[in-house]
């Protein structure tokens, strides 16, 4: 049955962007509000998990609905997600204490694990693979304008508003997007028999819920050599390989493993996984570098991450062109090699660099990430059936997110564990938490010349051990890229809708 006269595609891109922008913005509007949701509601020693709690539901889901709208339809499940995240979003303005945004923020990842992969997919069945590797660009745009406009939407609505309407301004928003896509996307109908995998979508949800609490509170919560550390990752590994045994018996699986079997969609899931690791290194630690090491002032801090932002979409946007007349392969290797490009600038900055350095660092990151992101989703997309789109969509976006989690333990240990140890063979008095006292101009100016310089020197040399991580998983990315075999995008449009 073909759709494409009653589906109005124009109208359905810009909902499919409405929707991603407000799924993307989320992060940095929350982040700048922070503080001052944080001094209302006290709680500090939770601030942690009102982040936390949000990636934890969203990586877990993710999955789960992209099974969902293979099964049902990309637009009941999308509904039924953005619903969830919308009524989240109502509730956090109604928080009164830490305890309770925190369980709203798990409301609100609920739903958001369904916006990007659904939304990502929809595109995949109305757009034929040449027209997606361009469309891929206006995409990536939206984190562009995501990353640039949030941390300013956020700051006006703290500084002139209030903080609940940093949660409140997504509602309008996704309400336009639901109802463009309701009455704009149509999609074919399906005589499938439908099987759903409760047990798989059970033991998935657990286990990936207790091996991401190990990896988030591991070293905070209780010590990654405690007996409670080791009993989560012993369940948790468990309950993932009876997850495994379970989808390989399972009628109609959560996750098809045989999708993995091709070589382009296994190689291009593991890079998802390390250049996730790799996002959360830079977009977490290089603020820090640049206030507390160049003492920059945080709207530099925040031009310097910008510029990734810059680079993404840009990179994007030329990567759908490139990408059918020379393949995955060339394109996603030119951006393996920005990415260690970018990696070695950060392991050569140091303090005297400046911003401008940090800036072209951050760019080039940025350039490589759009390179692989976009090379990766249009070729998945392609090499599947329709009836494996959602699934396979879901599987890469989870990689990315799960690297975004495995990296923010590893480099929290990295960092923690190095300032420590520096700490400790200088004998010098401090614990991790006085570096704080150089990422604010006030409280540098009240510090002795002796102690910011000692502190600087610290968390300059232990951020050099983060920068040498964040290479070596580029490293690690480029390697796994030489794998993808050569050719040109493989096609499988006969079902497109």
């Amino acid at each position: 049955m073909d759709i494409h006269k009653k589906t109005n595609r124009p109208l359905v891109l810009i909902s499919v962007m409405l929707a991603m922008f407000v799924g993307a913005v989320e992060a940095t509007i929350v982040s700048t509000a922070m503080p001052a949701i944080a001094a209302e509601l006290g709680g500090f020693s939770r601030y942690s998990w009102i982040f936390s709690s949000y990636l934890l539901m969203s990586t877990v889901t993710v999955l789960i609905y992209g099974k969902l709208a293979d099964l049902f339809g990309r637009k009941p499940i999308f509904f039924v997600g953005l619903s969830i995240f919308l009524i989240g979003s109502i509730l956090c303005g109604f928080a009164s204490t830490m305890e309770q945004l925190i369980i709203f923020r798990l409301i609100q990842g609920l739903g958001a694990g369904a916006v990007m992969p659904i939304a990502t997919t929809i595109v995949g069945d109305i757009y034929s693979t040449k027209e997606r590797a361009k469309i891929q660009g206006y995409l990536s745009s939206v984190w562009g304008i995501s990353a640039v406009s949030g941390p300013v939407i956020g700051g006006l609505i703290v500084q002139y508003m209030d903080w609940k309407y940093v949660f409140w301004v997504n509602v309008p928003l996704g309400l336009l997007a639901m109802v463009g896509i309701y009455f704009f996307l149509q999609e074919p109908v399906t005589e499938r028999k439908v099987a759903i995998d409760f047990k798989g979508a059970a033991l998935l949800t657990s286990s990936l819920s207790i091996i991401l609490f190990w990896l988030v509170e591991g070293g905070q919560s209780f010590s990654r050599s405690s007996l409670t550390s080791f009993l989560l990752i012993l369940v948790g590994i468990v309950l993932f390989i009876l997850f495994i045994w379970t989808e390989r018996k399972a009628e109609d699986p959560m996750m098809p493993f045989t999708i993995w079997k091709n070589p382009v969609i296994l190689y291009a899931n593991l890079v998802s996984l390390t250049t996730g690791v790799i996002l959360i290194g830079v977009s977490s630690y290089l603020p820090t570098f640049v206030t507390g090491v160049m003492e920059q002032p945080a709207i530099i801090a925040g031009f310097t991450l910008t510029a990734m932002s810059i680079g993404w979409p840009i990179a994007s946007s030329v990567a759908g062109h490139l990408l059918i007349r020379f393949g995955t392969f060339k394109v996603s290797f030119v951006g393996g090699i920005s990415l260690v490009l970018g990696s070695l600038m950060f392991v050569w900055m140091t303090g005297e660099s400046g911003p401008l350095w940090a800036a072209f660092s951050s760019f080039f990151v940025g350039v490589g990430m759009g390179l692989t992101s976009t090379s990766f989703i249009v070729t998945i997309q392609g090499a599947v059936s329709r009836e494996q789109r959602g699934s396979a969509t879901a599987a890469n976006m989870f990689m990315r997110n799960f690297g975004n989690t495995v990296g923010a333990a590893i480099f929290g240990a990295v960092l923690n564990g190095a300032l420590l140890s520096l700490f400790r063979r200088k004998d010098l008095d401090y614990e991790v938490n006085d570096i704080n006292l150089l990422l604010t101009e006030e409280a540098r100016s009240s510090l002795p010349v002796s102690k910011m310089t000692e502190l600087q020197h610290a968390l300059d040399g232990s951020l050099q051990w983060v920068y040498a991580v964040v290479l070596l998983f580029a490293l690690i990315s480029l390697l796994l890229i030489l794998r993808i075999p050569r050719g040109k995008v493989v096609q499988y449009d006969d079902d497109r809708t």
